[in-house]
């Protein structure tokens, strides 16, 4: 018998009843409905349940998950919800050591003490290894720094961009950090001859790191370069402060709420064609098109996590979603559901269902050096056939993931233009 023989056979034998309660689905949602109108999973239930196998006996692994279901970034929250419904049947329809994967949830109501509450209850009284972990970047790292940080428990943020995210190598995550937006950003400004530019960032790690990252990166002259506080009912003094200074063109790094609010306001003061305008990820959405006047935003360019969508395994991943829910999916959703499909390949590859196990492999199946496997059934398989976990090579539906040293995925950025009132795709950079 080989060493991984043993491991495997210790794997499944002794350590899988350390999985501990939980609930699938939606569970201590404190806030409303999702921005988007679709209520999530739809489970309902209250989180307490304590049983961890399944009714034909098998085991139930129980990972916890905190998404912003309410509040500023509630829209990512909901995206989330929808991939993560879809990676749990996919990895369940398989299995994980011969049992099912089972997420406990609980929403951070966009804000970072409603997410350090949050992952209170998972890590310190349910006891999680592994957490999905969330949307916005200073959430994310307030979670790290007060909850997870010195445990074993694994971290894993489905949707946090801040460069800042690198300096915590603990705090891995599946989309490109923000400083490759931030470049790209800076890029398209000066591609189009922009010799100033006036930035407005968020009041957050987000916001500050994001801004930074573009402010060293820019060539011209930054003449405006202010914070906004988040879930403010007017910010027409930014607009008004930013179209005084006769920037060339103006840089959003905010979230979508702010920005539409902004967007508005900025047409209201007759001010809207002052400046080429120009953002992050989170200037382009839904609800900035249906504030904004008909024509108002067009011409305007954002830098967002994007996706190969010229992949097989994305396009079924499409084809499902579509199915689903009736819309195409974001690159966000994508990143929820790979988050889940990576955390279920630690599970599946480590030694035992605790956070330090975890945390030995979890890295090692996304890097290239293993055998390319495009979806969870591929990748399981080289697992169950006695692959270790440097032996896979996951590449998600979110494209080559490859976690380095300092829990950064390889990423894509796609940029968009707003043309007749619509995003329309400029083309992609790797990030």
């Amino acid at each position: 018998m080989n060493d991984h023989d043993k491991r495997s056979i210790d794997r499944r034998s002794v350590i899988k009843a350390a999985a501990s309660a939980g609930l699938v689905g939606l569970a201590g949602c404190s806030g409303g409905a999702p921005e988007d109108g679709d209520g999530g999973d739809g489970d309902g239930g209250d989180g307490a349940s304590t049983d961890t196998s399944t009714d034909s006996g098998s085991e139930t692994y129980t990972i916890g998950m905190v998404d912003s279901l309410s509040g500023s970034l509630s829209a990512f929250g909901q995206r989330n919800q929808r991939g993560k419904e879809i990676a749990l049947d996919d990895v369940n329809s398989v299995g994980v050591n011969g049992g099912e994967l089972a997420i406990s949830q609980q929403d951070d109501q966009s804000t970072s003490q409603g997410g350090v509450s949050a992952a209170q209850t998972l890590v310190n009284q349910e006891e999680v290894p592994l957490l999905i972990g969330t949307v916005g970047s200073g959430v994310s790292t307030a979670i790290h720094e007060s909850v997870v940080q010195n445990t074993d428990v694994v971290q894993i943020s489905q949707n946090s961009t801040s460069p800042n995210l690198t300096n915590f190598p603990d705090l891995l995550r599946m989309p490109p950090a923000g400083k490759a937006q931030a470049e790209a950003i800076s890029t398209l400004l000066d591609e189009d001859d922009n010799e100033s530019a006036a930035l407005a960032w968020i009041n957050n790690d987000y916001g500050q790191s994001v801004g930074e990252a573009f402010v060293d990166a820019f060539d011209g002259e930054i003449v405006y370069n202010e914070p906004h506080d988040q879930g403010q009912s007017s910010y027409s003094s930014t607009i008004s402060s930013m179209a005084d200074t006769d920037a060339d063109a103006w840089v959003f790094i905010t979230y979508q709420p702010e920005f539409a609010t902004m967007s508005q306001e900025a047409f209201d003061l007759g001010v809207t064609d002052q400046a080429a305008w120009y953002g992050g990820d989170s200037v382009k959405g839904p609800k900035v098109l249906e504030s904004a006047p008909e024509g108002s935003l067009n011409g305007m360019k954002a830098v967002v996590p994007s996706v190969p969508q010229d992949a097989e395994n994305y396009q079924g991943f499409v084809s499902e979603f579509e199915e689903r829910f009736g819309e195409e999916p974001t690159s966000w959703s994508a990143y929820a559901y790979d988050a889940v499909v990576v955390s279920a390949l630690a599970i599946e590859a480590a030694d035992e269902f605790t956070g330090a196990a975890l945390s030995e492999v979890v890295r090692d199946v996304t890097r290239p050096e293993g055998e390319e496997a495009t979806t969870y059934a591929d990748a399981h398989e080289i697992l169950a056939n006695g692959g270790s976990p440097s032996d896979v090579d996951y590449t998600g539906v979110s494209g080559p993931i490859d976690l380095d040293e300092n829990g950064d995925p390889v990423g894509l950025l796609q940029v968009f233009e707003v043309v007749d009132h619509a995003y329309e795709s400029a083309g992609f950079i790797e990030g």
